[in-house]
């Protein structure tokens, strides 16, 4: 089992940066793939990024590469999604969540999910 709880959203200008974070515990929770999503009103929820908790590969989606970057801090058993050059298409409810296939973009994939943090981007 892996609990795992989102924090850092907020309001920010177009331009402006923001970090998420995302805690995690559970006994093994470092054998799972972390990853990221988000999801804006009326569409699907999108991966954004990933990363292996051991060894640290990470892949982006195309819409976010550049910008974001995703890492881990293995003493405080969290996962930080820095977001840089936010626009407001950015704007959505962020989620932390954990799964086994790193490969793999679709939400499916993953079997634990946080609650989800609001990320809104004004122009």
């Amino acid at each position: 089992q892996v609990q795992l709880l989102e924090s850092g959203g907020g309001l920010v200008q177009a331009g402006g940066s923001l970090r998420l974070s995302c805690a995690a515990s559970g006994r093994t929770f470092s054998r799972y793939v972390m990853g990221w999503f988000r999801q804006a009103p009326g569409k699907e929820r999108e991966f954004v990024a990933a990363l292996r908790w051991s060894g640290g590969s990470t892949r982006y989606a195309d819409s976010v590469k550049g910008r974001f970057t995703i890492s881990r801090d293995n003493a405080k058993k969290t996962v930080y999604l820095q977001m840089n050059s936010l626009k407001p298409e950015d704007t959505a409810v962020y989620y932390c969540a954990a799964g086994w296939e790193y490969s793999s973009s679709h939400a499916g994939a993953y079997e634990y999910w946080g609650q989800g943090t609001q990320v809104t981007v004004s122009s």
